[in-house]
């Protein structure tokens, strides 16, 4: 009986090992303080479940076990923190079907044996849904942060056919292009994103403003959502790693609900009044300011933005900027994109990556 209490002291650890990685995971990384109760409330239940067995310690013999030293390469390697929480679930899962297992033996002369059978099986099933939320709500492999991200409109071109605006746009800075068609039927909009995928042809990626059906479907590389549009957590677990997700915030708390949800940018504003889309409240370079102090997620400023004003924006410290109606309706749209990034370039931040 000495070897399974020592296989049971063993992955008693491992549990408290892999709960605590996925804890400070949810803590610091995403901010999620509903997935940090839950993991703590997991592991104060778990150290429940074996104080009864504190006495396995003394069976404890470090030294004598042959599996210390046998390790593999994988294990000493992550290339993100998606894969550290991904191991981390794993051997939580893993640990918990060991003590389960070995805890059976002669668990109907022992009630706290089977107490122990029961918490673990229970945590066990908890530790697949947590480990999913987390690995979602860090968003995708790929964050990034965008310099110059036109936001396409056709009925905004009102001196270029939309497509000649896009070629103009890309040969003179524009690192990003989203579709911003609020008004076209399902048909018309997906036939609009495949054909933009087509001439785009991967040089610079492509977000779908408000459709993550439609993303899909043509093959865009992310969704852009509003604060009245689907959950950013819903979409996020339809879309999975499938799709960047970026979400637009007027504040922080918003911003902070984003990234807990699994966002993997932002959009700031409105930084200026717009005649693009009106809003009654205008967020403008203070939250910029905010925002970047916090420094929790890529970011795209956002609203009335112009080689005017654009200076602002750039003492504030901003890396990345969202621009419309000063493109699309320039009568030179690729003036009007090397204005903006003349100026933007000289003065931003080099390109944030991504730990994730």
């Amino acid at each position: 009986m000495n070897t399974t209490r020592r296989i049971i002291d063993a992955n008693a650890n491992r549990v408290r090992e892999a709960l605590r990685v996925l804890e400070e995971a949810a803590r610091f990384l995403i901010e999620n303080a509903k997935l940090s109760h839950e993991l703590k409330k997991m592991r104060h239940d778990f150290t429940r479940a074996m104080t009864p067995f504190d006495h396995l310690l003394l069976h404890r013999d470090t030294p004598g076990d042959v599996g210390t030293s046998l390790t593999t390469n994988a294990e000493h390697q992550r290339q993100n923190t998606r894969d550290v929480v991904l191991a981390a679930g794993s051997r939580l899962a893993e640990a918990l079907r060991a003590i389960e297992e070995y805890a059976k033996i002669d668990a109907d002369q022992d009630k706290q044996q089977t107490k122990l059978v029961l918490t673990c099986e229970q945590l066990r099933y908890q530790s697949y849904d947590l480990t999913k939320r987390i690995t979602l709500a860090l968003g995708t492999a790929d964050q990034q942060q965008w310099r110059l991200c036109l936001l396409l409109t056709k009925s905004l071109c009102i001196h270029h056919e939309s497509f000649d605006v896009l070629e103009q746009a890309l040969a003179n800075g524009v690192d990003c292009v989203q579709m911003r068609e609020k008004d076209w039927d399902d048909n018309a909009l997906l036939e609009r994103a495949c054909a933009l995928r087509e001439r785009i042809n991967g040089r610079v990626p492509i977000i779908l403003n408000d459709r993550p059906d439609i993303a899909k479907l043509c093959g865009a590389d992310g969704v852009h959502l509003g604060q009245t549009d689907l959950p950013v957590d819903r979409v996020r677990s339809l879309v999975g790693h499938d799709l960047l997700l970026g979400v637009s915030t007027s504040n922080l708390d918003q911003a902070k609900a984003a990234k807990a949800d699994g966002a993997d940018y932002c959009g700031v504003g409105p930084m200026f009044p717009t005649t693009t889309k009106h809003k009654p409240e205008i967020a403008g370079p203070n939250y910029l300011r905010e925002y970047l102090a916090w420094n929790g997620l890529p970011h795209l400023a956002i609203g009335g933005i112009t080689p005017n004003n654009l200076g602002e924006l750039v003492d504030a410290g901003v890396q990345g900027i969202a621009v419309s109606s000063a493109v699309c309706s320039a009568k030179d749209p690729g003036k009007a994109v090397k204005e903006l990034a003349s100026q933007f370039m000289e003065t931003a931040a080099s390109p944030r990556g991504s730990d994730q």
